[in-house]
């Protein structure tokens, strides 16, 4: 399991940084915003955020706002990101934490929470911060 923690207050900092990868979509109107906690089920990765957005340009905008408030709240940048020029699935990789910003089509297509319906979700929206 990847799991980060902060060595002062011993806080998953995987956890936060998927809070707050998860409000910023949100607040762009992202839909059905969802916070899996896949580490029980997957070595590589910590916790899943996964969006939707209606158009490509929304996809863009998602994705932008994911990693600039990411960046300003906690100082991190992608390990990497892909999908950014098609706008229909872009994935960003902080290593503990990978977020999938889908068009609507595409994540109806792909339905990757039922790959992962064994992993619970997370309340982000009434978590702490």
């Amino acid at each position: 399991m990847n799991r980060m923690t902060d060595a002062e207050t011993g806080t998953d900092t995987g956890e936060a940084l998927a809070v707050i990868a998860a409000r910023a979509a949100s607040d762009l109107k992202a839909t059905d915003v969802v916070v899996l906690d896949v580490g029980p089920v997957l070595s590589i990765a910590g916790y899943f955020v996964i969006a939707a957005a209606s158009n490509p340009r929304q996809v863009r905008a998602v994705v932008d706002e994911v990693e600039c408030r990411v960046k300003a709240e906690t100082g991190r940048s992608p390990v990497r990101t892909e999908g950014v020029r098609e706008q229909q699935w872009t994935l960003i990789d902080y290593g503990d934490v990978v977020v999938h910003v889908f068009l609507e089509s595409v994540r109806e297509f792909y339905e990757i929470e039922r790959l992962y319906m064994d992993a619970p979700r997370l309340d982000w929206e009434g978590a702490g911060g």
